[in-house]
């Protein structure tokens, strides 16, 4: 079999039994076909079933040359699970990569936002019109809720359990939790729906989605992020803000604010805590204050 039977294969495995959404499929697929390319490049005919340690090897060295370490580490641990699912099925019995090393590279901690420059974003929105109305809630939900960007764009109205105070979400893999919904978050989420959701001409398969663009569809990733950046460059924000900016800011604010991380990690529907414990960074200043006010034998303490 050539190189696309195979990937289709692992494809249908991480889409059937680990439950991975597109984007991730595709970002698993992208560093396999880096792989094929180079193969073609250097005109060496092999599959995955028979291709070799040093081969592999002289790829990863190729690729070090153009991309930093954590991608080279990400690139790294896609091949690695690609030849896992290989060695599983019993296409081969090695692994190429088992000598290769992945490089060593420190925790990124993503930029937050304060709260200052939540509100200035917000506040930057043009509510005049039907999107400005839309735009807020969306800001305020990513917030108020810390969702993922794909979690806001597939949320529904049949996911707002407004008696209750939750908000379902519908996570990595399909799996589902609930998050609590703030009276702010509730409030503009549903003068959206009211106000402006209710005049769209709404597309057949898009009845139950919340947020929808003008004509009546779903929102997509990149619009997410253009109105981010747009309202970024608006009130002259230095920082490189995404979507997940919020995210992390909901996880980083909720701690400093005295919450547990389990609780927050529930939030955010994390697997691990450790993954959370990244996302929660907090700063030398904040640390100090623990330490001073909790402290036995601070010197705040007499």
């Amino acid at each position: 079999m050539a190189w696309d039977s195979y990937i289709k294969q692992y494809q249908s495995y991480l889409r059937i039994e680990r439950g991975l959404s597109a984007n991730s499929i595709e970002n698993y697929t992208f560093d396999i076909l880096r792989l094929c390319r180079y193969l073609d490049e250097h005109e060496i005919s092999v599959s995955p079933v028979n291709i070799t340690q040093e081969q592999v090897q002289h790829f990863i060295y190729e690729v070090a040359k153009q991309v930093n370490a954590r991608t080279q580490s990400r690139i790294i641990s896609g091949l690695k699970s690609f030849f896992n699912y290989i060695i599983f099925e019993g296409y081969r019995k090695d692994h190429p990569l088992e000598l290769v090393e992945t490089p060593k590279i420190g925790r990124k901690l993503p930029d937050t936002l304060s709260l200052q420059e939540i509100d200035g974003l917000i506040g930057a929105i043009d509510l005049s019109t039907p999107e400005g109305e839309r735009n807020r809630a969306i800001l305020e939900t990513l917030y108020g809720c810390g969702l993922r960007v794909s979690e806001l764009i597939h949320l529904k109205i049949s996911d707002i359990f407004s008696d209750e105070g939750f908000l379902k979400v519908t996570g990595k893999g399909n799996k589902q939790r609930f998050v609590p919904l703030s009276p702010v978050t509730e409030k503009y989420m549903l003068l959206y729906k009211k106000e402006i959701r209710s005049h769209i001409n709404i597309q057949k398969g898009h009845e139950d989605i919340l947020f929808l663009n003008r004509r009546g569809k779903q929102l997509t990733r990149a619009m997410i992020f253009t109105i981010i950046k747009q309202l970024a460059e608006q009130i002259g924000l230095r920082k490189v803000i995404s979507p997940h900016t919020f995210r992390h800011s909901f996880a980083t604010h909720l701690l400093e604010n005295g919450a547990d991380l389990r609780s927050i990690q529930l939030m955010l529907g994390h697997e691990s805590i450790t993954t959370t414990e990244i996302y929660t960074h907090l700063d030398r200043k904040y640390l100090t204050t623990v330490v001073n006010q909790f402290h036995p034998r601070s010197n705040n303490k007499k």
